[in-house]
Formats: structure tokens, sequence, C-alpha cells
């Protein structure tokens, strides 16, 4: 994979990021195919997430709690070898996520795409919402699950 060939594939997730914060689901799942084994670490936490799931009465949920604002895709490093590529980088965006106030909604990502026949196909995603340092003690408090999921 060509220096070009990266730089396209962030353009293409800098696009898909942009069309997922605004709720645009068909336009995110236009851009970015999944493969059948892929697996999700969600921001918010939980356990893994196993496949895609891009019917579309999922599309349409997701598209409702996305309620508009914008991205940049800012790549920290990337790695590829044969037919797997790994990105990291940094989403910046803000929007309306959840019925909550435009406001930051930046995420540290890590992206493996897996070159499936002519395409590259999105394998795993980890993203974490810890853009800003935090505490030893709030560090504690989330890998304890003392900070859940209503505070």
């Amino acid at each position: 994979m060509a220096e070009q060939d990266v730089r396209d594939l962030v353009g293409l997730v800098a696009d898909a990021a942009s069309a997922f914060i605004r709720g645009d689901m068909y336009r995110y799942t236009a851009l970015i195919k999944h493969t059948g084994d892929y697996t999700l670490l969600a921001p918010f936490g939980g356990e893994p997430v196993h496949g895609f799931d891009d019917s579309a009465e999922s599309l349409t949920a997701t598209a409702r709690w996305f309620g508009g604002g914008e991205a940049d895709v800012e790549l920290v490093e990337s790695y590829v070898s044969g037919d797997l590529a790994v990105l990291v980088v940094i989403e910046r965006q803000h929007g309306l996520v959840g019925g909550m106030p435009d406001q930051d909604w930046s995420l540290r990502v890590t992206l493996v795409f897996r070159r499936e026949e002519a395409e590259w196909r999105l394998a795993h995603r980890h993203a974490d919402p810890l853009m800003h340092r935090v505490s030893t003690n709030v560090a504690a408090a989330l890998a304890r699950g003392d900070l859940g999921a209503d505070d």
C-alpha cells in the first residue's frame, strides 16, 4: 500500500466520520464497507459488538441519535502489512448526539482495515472519548463501572 493509498483511506474515513456525526447513515454505509467478522469497541463502553447491522431499522435508529455536526480526521499513525491496514486517528468532531446540545465529541480511534478482493473493508473499530486527560481517580471509577450509563 503506497503513501497515497493511506491518504485516500484517511480521506474515506474522514468523509464517513462526517456523515456519521450528521446522522447520514446511508452515506456512511456507502463509504465504509464492513467485514463479516467486524468488531466494535464503542466509545460509550460496554461489551464488544460483533458484526455490523446495516438493516434499515438499525440505520434509522442510529440516524435519530446523531442530529448534526462536523468532523475532521487527523492521522496519528498508520501501519500497513499485506492485506491489513491500521489507522490510528483523532476524530475531531462536534455535534448533537443523544439529544444533548452541540458539543465536542472528539474521539481517539483505532481502525483495522482488511483488503477483501479489490476493496478495503473495516474489520475493527475501537473508539474512546478520552481526548482530555482524566485523573487516576476518574480512570479508576470508569474501570470499576462507578460512573454508570446514567451518570
